[in-house]
């Protein structure tokens, strides 16, 4: 780390390693997990030390580390509420991501030093109760300076992950014409039928309701894409911006709207595919699917 040494600032080190993972095109996903976990340690160390400004040495220190990563594993350095409770523990995985960001920056300031990093764990799921409490609170929930709209999308793709047992990318292709929200509620995916669970009905209602609004400021039909984004596209070429509704969304957009928004209602990042509850109440449970009668 050029002109860096263990008596420089740490904040200004935790910066200049955000440039170099940017210098180096590293995903933009990364820099932010990161960023959040050495600040937090950062957070950490100053506290522990009583101080407002600690050297690279100071917060490159075995003990410190460990003491940090003790209490993140205790839930102790959260900062917001999870669906499990504020002082619930920390995710496996996310510990892990912890140790690999230490590792990194470690390494980034020319210390030999290493945590050993745990092996990934199982992909987390959620219970039958916690889903359905999640479903409700991103239905009804809309976290300040959340896109309502995209908040709505979101939460609709959901309740379909969840009641389906299909992934984003096997729903991001569904028409319009698919959903049956009438009488015996199902959508038709790939000549199966799945029925629909009544709160999951009232969030597709809702949005559909907003896609229709979206869709009326078009020229022509509707093109029929259930999923269509909810602001212009990226003016390309010198051309004016494309409305919204043209094209489907892209699974990357469905991806990246679903995990801004679950990490903001429930204070960490979580797969949809953690959606598929395991157990009783869960779709490896339910029928897959019957040929849809109407032979649609």
């Amino acid at each position: 780390m050029p002109g860096r040494n263990a008596g420089s600032s740490a904040r200004a080190a935790v910066s200049d390693f955000i440039r170099y993972l940017a210098d180096r095109q590293f995903a933009d996903v990364t820099q932010r997990l990161r960023r959040h976990f050495l600040e937090e340690y950062l957070s950490h160390a100053q506290q522990a030390a009583g101080k407002t400004s600690i050297t690279i040495g100071e917060l490159l220190d075995s003990a410190r580390a460990d003491a940090w990563l003790t209490d993140a594993a205790a839930g102790k350095t959260r900062t917001r509420n999870t669906l499990r409770g504020p002082a619930a523990a920390a995710y496996p995985n996310s510990m892990r991501s912890r140790i690999d960001t230490y590792n990194a920056f470690a390494e980034f300031a020319g210390l030999p030093d290493r945590i050993d990093s745990p092996p990934p764990a199982d992909g987390y799921f959620l219970t039958p109760a916690d889903t359905e409490q999640l479903l409700h609170d991103l239905a009804l929930r809309r976290p300040v300076n959340a896109n309502a709209v995209t908040a709505l999308r979101t939460a609709a793709v959901a309740a379909l992950v969840t009641d389906t047992g299909q992934s984003v990318p096997e729903l991001a292709r569904l028409m319009l014409s698919a959903l049956h929200l009438d009488g015996e509620a199902h959508v038709v995916l790939a000549g199966d039928s799945y029925p629909l669970t009544g709160p999951t009905v009232q969030t597709l209602k809702r949005w559909v309701d907003a896609r229709a609004v979206i869709i009326a400021d078009l020229e022509g039909t509707d093109p029929g894409h259930l999923w269509i984004p909810t602001k212009p596209g990226r003016p390309r070429g010198g051309r004016p911006p494309v409305k919204p509704g043209l094209t489907p969304a892209a699974v990357r957009t469905l991806h990246h709207a679903h995990r801004t928004l679950v990490s903001q209602v429930l204070g960490a990042p979580l797969r949809p595919g953690a959606f598929h509850v395991a157990g009783p109440d869960g779709p490896e449970d339910r029928p897959r699917g019957r040929p849809d009668e109407a032979g649609e």
